[in-house]
């Protein structure tokens, strides 16, 4: 279980950089709010094990803390 964990994770890390090549015309708020989901999200599948819950509250958490960062 914890190999199928690990390419979780990694599969996660690599769509985020991924992701984020994609955010060059965006402003700063956005950029900090889109990091902010993504990390949140990591932190939110690695805490809870993967549960679906733990990845998408911790994207709106981080999210919401990264959009008011940068204001």
């Amino acid at each position: 279980m914890k190999t199928i964990h690990k390419v979780a994770v990694n599969t996660l890390i690599a769509a985020m950089i991924l992701g984020l090549g994609g955010c060059s015309g965006m402003s700063t708020q956005g950029k900090s709010t889109a990091i902010g989901a993504g990390a949140g999200a990591l932190g939110g599948a690695v805490l809870t094990g993967g549960s679906t819950a733990g990845t998408l509250g911790g994207a709106a958490v981080g999210g919401v803390i990264g959009h008011e960062i940068s204001k």
